[in-house]
């Protein structure tokens, strides 16, 4: 991997985690919101031990990194202890510097809001480069590795026992909103990490496929494949260009294609699932 690959990446691992830092602490601790999560788990035994929750964060982190590692390869594991020492770091160093004794404000849906989407939005964030945050985010990843589940799926079910805990040491209230931010939460990741990955799948039927090759191959920097084709009504000769590309790509070869051959019936499909080189996986 390039040296600039690396700072670019670890400068996004960096971007991730402290956001979910900000919603952690500031949202999720204050409040006592348990959907999930070593967080989750840290703000119930912060509760019923002497130790603090960023402590408690710490200690499983730990044990899950090492769980990690021996699951997930080296790779994966050296950026998820990058993140969640910083995570627990920053944490740690959040609550000597800054103690919150009570919630921000005194509107419990709007703070769950953003005890949601900031983590939620920094986890998928981590894993759309191949690491985590650690905590259950690694037990996520085990299970999506060895079974069928999604990423939001393997998280739900991880957390669901976390969350349920509540009902035995918070009030209702606490336990209702943790467990709607736990559905909410699984529901996020996996939008998010779709949102990010979005690109368009094109189908061109046209009659003049190389200037239309040419733009997507030089000025676009893409790559496309072209097959014969027969009209079935008409029976003429046709070509269908095959490509796909990013968002602000497609924007401009759609505009390109109306331009130079107004008569091409253009199929354009949403797709976040694209391997290969130039796409994620």
């Amino acid at each position: 991997m390039k040296y600039g690959t690396v700072i670019k990446e670890y400068f996004y691992i960096t971007v991730s985690t402290l956001l979910i830092v900000v919603g952690v602490y500031f949202f999720k601790f204050p409040n006592n919101f348990t959907f999930g999560g070593v967080t989750g788990l840290s703000v119930v035994l912060g509760r019923v031990t002497p130790i603090s929750p960023s402590t408690v964060n710490l200690i499983l982190n730990v044990l899950l990194l090492i769980l990690g590692f021996l699951f997930l390869g080296r790779n994966f594991a050296v950026k998820t202890v990058y993140s969640s020492l910083l995570l627990s770091l920053c944490l740690s160093g959040l609550e000597r510097f800054y103690p919150m004794s009570r919630p921000l404000t005194d509107q419990p849906m709007l703070e769950l809001v953003f005890a949601v989407a900031l983590p939620a939005f920094g986890s998928a964030l981590l894993f759309n480069i191949d690491a985590s945050s650690g905590g259950t985010d690694i037990a996520a990843l085990i299970m999506q590795k060895h079974t069928t589940s999604d990423i939001g799926h393997a998280l739900f079910y991880s957390d669901v026992l976390i969350t349920l805990s509540a009902f035995f040491v918070f009030d209702i209230k606490t336990a209702l909103f943790s467990t709607f931010g736990l559905l909410a939460k699984s529901l996020a990741i996996d939008n998010v990490i779709e949102s990010i990955n979005l690109a368009k799948y094109f189908n061109v039927v046209c009659s003049n496929p190389e200037i239309i090759c040419h733009y997507i191959v030089h000025d676009l920097k893409r790559s496309a494949t072209v097959c014969d084709a027969e009209g079935a009504f008409s029976h003429k000769h046709k070509y269908i260009i095959f490509t796909a590309m990013r968002r602000p790509q497609a924007v401009q070869l759609r505009r390109y294609i109306k331009k130079v051959e107004p008569d091409a019936f253009i199929l354009i499909s949403n797709t976040s699932e694209i391997i290969g080189k130039g796409f994620h996986g």
